[in-house]
């Protein structure tokens, strides 16, 4: 059994940060854990989150307080606490590579763990985290401390540029420098960077499709594909962002 060893900490506007205690295999990033909002059968459906960090046997997480089981989690006591996981297919970690990373909101949350170990691999890495305003930024300095080259979009100019994170993609120079793009954020933002970048070579997107079982077996959170339909919780939920019919 999993254990929650602090109180989770509200750190931007409805989006807290906890941190789990496990035996469970080491988290890779891109992954993610199903977690039980509470004991008992109300709420039924498991909560999938993302892993925005991993170090000695201890997960962590950025939960956007959306409905009742986020509520939950947000609020939760320390002490035991019911998750399976970490699952999922991971980010690729190449090295000595040049790389682009872009989030948008809670989707910025699984990028940072990617960001700490692509760094550990002599990356060069630009990172456009993208929010809705100040309020919504979380944990700034640790994405900061990631990246080469650092750009801070917000959609009313509250802080860093205005604008969308993929209008500050559009606007870098050769964007066929790049050798990998890393995405996970709205649907529609994914969407368009694809499009933006694509000359690049490989874009891995992190779908944040609606996970029911987590495990592959209700086929609730599949996605089209040119290759088929896959599921997200087991074929992904990285992606190859080119293959997505979007």
């Amino acid at each position: 059994m999993a254990y929650l060893i602090e109180k989770p900490l509200e750190v931007s506007k409805d989006h807290f940060w906890l941190k789990i205690r496990t035996d469970s295999a080491r988290a890779l990033p891109g992954q993610f854990v199903n977690i039980r909002p509470r004991e008992g059968s109300a709420p039924l459906i498991r909560r999938p989150i993302s892993v925005f960090n991993y170090s000695d046997n201890i997960i962590e997480l950025i939960v956007q307080l959306a409905g009742e089981g986020t509520k939950l989690l947000c609020n939760r006591p320390v002490g035991e606490i019911d998750i399976i996981g970490p699952v999922g297919k991971p980010f690729s970690l190449p090295q000595n590579s040049r790389l682009l990373l872009v989030g948008g909101g809670v989707g910025n949350a699984p990028l940072y763990y990617l960001a700490r170990e692509l760094k550990k691999n002599g990356n060069d890495i630009t990172y456009i985290y993208g929010a809705r305003s100040v309020g919504y930024i979380f944990l700034e300095e640790k994405y900061r401390e990631t990246a080469d080259n650092f750009i801070l979009m917000t959609d009313d100019g509250s802080k860093g540029d205005k604008g969308f994170a993929t209008e500050a993609a559009a606007t870098l120079p050769e964007p066929g420098k790049f050798d990998i793009v890393y995405t996970c954020g709205p649907h529609y933002m994914m969407k368009t960077l694809t499009e933006i970048m694509a000359v690049a070579p490989r874009i891995e997107v992190s779908m944040e499709n609606y996970f029911a079982c987590g495990i592959g077996l209700c086929s609730g959170c599949v996605v089209k594909t040119s290759e088929g339909h896959k599921r997200a919780c087991v074929e992904g939920p990285v992606m190859d962002g080119k293959l997505i019919v979007w």
